[in-house]
């Protein structure tokens, strides 16, 4: 079957002032709908790799047919880099972590101020169309940015939380300002979901 478009779990002007309603109906209508519709026109031309979810697709990618491979790879990591984003979001959100993932994180980085900085660094120092991500690497947390839509699936990393640093999802309120909205970005972040995620990661 067809992969659809994840619908948003909050109204599109849910995440306001952080993230503005305009930006949302662009970003997740648009953007989001055109990686599932070319991710869908990709695949069906080898139908042998309907029955994997895209997540299973990622992380085969050097297997998949190469004249599928880049579109695939674009729109396959878009896809699943939104599908996660959406949810790792919500109204009245942010603050900081608890639990196993802010013990993780301190284990990891010291302190979540520090985490905070780390992660912001990379999202700012991405050059060009990217996203910044928590991942695991084989249990251990670390920070990293990917370009375009690559997703660290690709490298064998499980994605525990990420942020889209593609003009597309701040360009309208913040303008060139990346460093403001990567700053006002974790007023929204789910924390119950990212734990979720980090749990996943762990089995």
């Amino acid at each position: 079957m067809p992969h659809s478009l994840p619908p948003l779990p909050y109204a599109y002007n849910a995440l306001e002032p952080y993230i503005d309603e305009t930006t949302m109906h662009l970003h997740h209508d648009k953007h989001h709908q055109a990686y599932t519709d070319n991710l869908n026109a990709a695949l069906a031309k080898h139908p042998e790799w309907d029955n994997k979810s895209v997540e299973e697709v990622l992380r085969s990618i050097g297997k998949v047919p190469e004249d599928i491979r880049t579109a695939v790879r674009n729109n396959g990591g878009g896809y699943v880099n939104h599908d996660m984003f959406w949810k790792i979001m919500a109204p009245q959100a942010g603050g900081a972590p608890t639990g196993k993932i802010a013990a993780a994180i301190q284990s990891a980085f010291g302190d979540f101020a520090n985490f905070q900085a780390q992660f912001n660094d990379a999202g700012a120092k991405r050059f060009g169309s990217g996203w910044v991500w928590l991942v695991s690497n084989k249990g251990k947390l670390e920070v990293i940015s990917t370009a375009n839509q690559d997703s660290p699936l690709m490298d064998g990393l499980y994605p525990i939380m990420g942020n889209d640093v593609w003009e597309h999802a701040y360009y309208l309120k913040y303008q060139n300002r990346r460093p403001e909205y990567l700053k006002a970005w974790w007023n929204v972040v789910n924390w119950a979901e990212v734990s979720r995620r980090f749990e996943e990661s762990s089995r």
